[in-house]
């Protein structure tokens, strides 16, 4: 693949159009300004060639197979995903439906509004600073409470594992 290079030159003289001088000059001269060349565009075709008709494939088999009344091999051979069965499965154990998506929406709905009241804190003068000053504080102080000497660490992390097995359970 061949490039071609062009420079622009741009001269400066006393006419508005030199005819003398000549459009492609071979070396710039000090009055004269040139500008670097760009690489020629990436050609679009060659990019994917193999994916875009891979797609296409799929979709005529999928149309045809909905015209023939028969179910596509890929939606035939799939299954749901583990984490999937496992919502499914915890969902038909539940005997409160009604309750258990009353409490989601109240829960989408609490997280919104403890959205709006955090943004309009944030909007306030001196609060964002003053509270971002008692995290720091905060930190500070729990990480010389419970990190700085290995008694307190390793009181801490029993803490967290006893914490675990209490949710959890022992298994």
């Amino acid at each position: 693949m061949a490039s071609t290079s062009s420079t622009l030159t741009i001269s400066s003289s006393s006419t508005p159009f030199d005819t003398k001088a000549s459009r492609h000059s071979a070396a710039p001269s000090p009055q004269c300004v040139t500008l670097p060349t760009l690489p020629p565009p990436p050609v679009q075709s060659q990019n994917r060639p193999g994916k875009a008709t891979t797609y296409c494939r799929k979709i005529a088999r999928n149309v045809m197979a909905m015209a023939t009344g028969e179910a596509p091999a890929e939606v035939a051979t799939t299954e749901l995903p583990e984490v999937l069965k496992t919502v499914q499965e915890a969902w038909d154990k539940v005997e409160d439906k009604y309750a258990v998506s009353s409490l989601a929406v109240a829960g989408v709905v609490a997280l919104w509004g403890s959205t709006g009241l955090i943004s309009a804190i944030d909007r306030l003068p001196l609060i964002p600073s003053a509270l971002e000053l008692v995290g720091i504080g905060y930190t500070g102080w729990f990480a010389y409470k419970n990190l700085v000497f290995k008694p307190d660490r390793e009181a801490l992390t029993q803490k967290i594992k006893d914490t675990y097995k209490e949710i959890i359970g022992s298994s």
